[in-house]
């Protein structure tokens, strides 16, 4: 059993660990499974160990062993082949772990998840109830994204806030409330995607700037559809370039 992990996970309820309140078995075994992938403990092509092995080795059940590999299948850094298991399909960018603790990893992921859901959702709503103002108030945390860039600024504030009038423009509070009460997680990925991204501006800011116009437009033109489309491709992407780096 893994000295690191297998003794504090065995002393647990199944669904938390203590000293971090909300803090899932599933999420340790991430992210010590990252830990080794990073350390080369588990190579690139490599198989990984068993479901049963896994469990055994940190003291969980299967069900949770299933939960983790599943984020990292999502995160693209395992594949899994059936009937053969799960190999390591690449390491972290290593910048990404100069910005980001380890064990705030599981964090990021699970924000950009719930992201996902929540802000598509606005975004296709939106279409529908924005008035001209919230158009205008889009259009303008638009234009202050392109300024940020223009001074070649890290422009989380003016993400934040693109996004933010986003969920205003719904004029169901619960939106906005929700992103509000989730600023600081929210930053700290748009922090972190920004941040790598300045290290390849060339490939990062042009893309990740398509991404705002398009839903920026698809608002504008009453296209619910896509403008939720284009808000779960911006998220997925955001956080595959915190993944890949």
């Amino acid at each position: 059993m893994d000295s690191r992990v297998g003794k504090r996970a065995s002393d647990d309820s199944p669904g938390s660990e203590p000293g971090r309140r909300g803090e899932k078995l599933s999420d340790r075994v991430y992210g010590d499974i990252i830990d080794r992938i990073i350390n080369r403990d588990f190579a690139e092509g490599e198989r990984l160990p068993s479901e049963e092995q896994l469990a055994c080795r940190y003291g969980v059940s299967r069900p949770i062993v299933r939960e983790a590999l599943a984020r990292l299948r999502d995160d693209g850094l395992v594949r899994s082949h059936r009937g053969s298991g799960s190999y390591v399909q690449r390491r972290p960018d290593q910048a990404m772990l100069e910005f980001a603790p380890l064990d705030s990893l599981a964090d990021i992921q699970r924000c950009f998840e719930f992201r996902i859901a929540v802000e598509s959702e606005a975004a296709r709503l939106a279409t529908r109830k924005a008035t001209r103002e919230d158009q205008a108030v889009l259009t303008r945390a638009l234009a202050l994204l392109e300024q940020r860039i223009r001074d070649n600024a890290l422009g989380v504030d003016a993400d934040f806030g693109f996004h933010l009038a986003i969920a205003r423009a719904t004029h169901n509070r619960f939106f906005s409330d929700t992103l509000l009460s989730l600023e600081a997680a929210i930053t700290y990925g748009q922090n972190l995607a920004r941040g790598l991204g300045l290290r390849r501006p060339e490939h990062h800011v042009p893309e990740v700037q398509q991404e705002h116009r398009d839903i920026h437009d698809s608002i504008l033109a009453g296209d619910h559809e896509r403008a939720g489309q284009c808000m779960q491709r911006h998220l997925r992407n955001s956080r595959r370039r915190v993944f890949e780096g």
